[in-house]
């Protein structure tokens, strides 16, 4: 698994505590959901997003990695991904993959440079 994938990067504007619980999530081509949960720690960090109707209501967990940049004043979390590189990760269920380190190292593979798609969009 690749740390890098599990934490902020230094450009997204996340400051360490911030509650991004209710915050829109805007992938590259527009709004994909709401963050549900999320966690900040060194390593670990993520968004579980509940994609509402979008995705037939489902939830997604997205490493944190993937945050852009975060606009406190609009409550928004912007993400390098467009909806359907989001819509086709592996599939998130809470109970299941939330603790779960295979999963992990499936998503950081899939999300990471060597991702289907050719790594992060330019």
């Amino acid at each position: 698994m690749t740390e890098e994938v599990w934490n902020y990067t230094s450009t997204s504007g996340h400051l360490a505590g911030t509650d991004l619980i209710g915050y829109k999530v805007e992938a590259i081509d527009g709004s994909i959901g709401k963050v549900d949960k999320h966690s900040d720690q060194v390593d670990d960090a993520y968004l579980v997003v509940d994609t509402g109707v979008w995705i037939f209501g489902k939830e997604v967990l997205l490493p944190a990695s993937m945050v852009i940049r975060i606009d406190p004043e609009h409550e928004k979390v912007f993400v390098d991904r467009t909806k359907e590189q989001i819509k086709n990760a592996p599939e998130f269920h809470r109970d299941k993959h939330l603790g779960d380190a295979d999963y992990r190292h499936q998503l950081g593979r899939y999300y990471g440079p060597d991702m289907p798609f050719g790594g992060r969009p330019v």
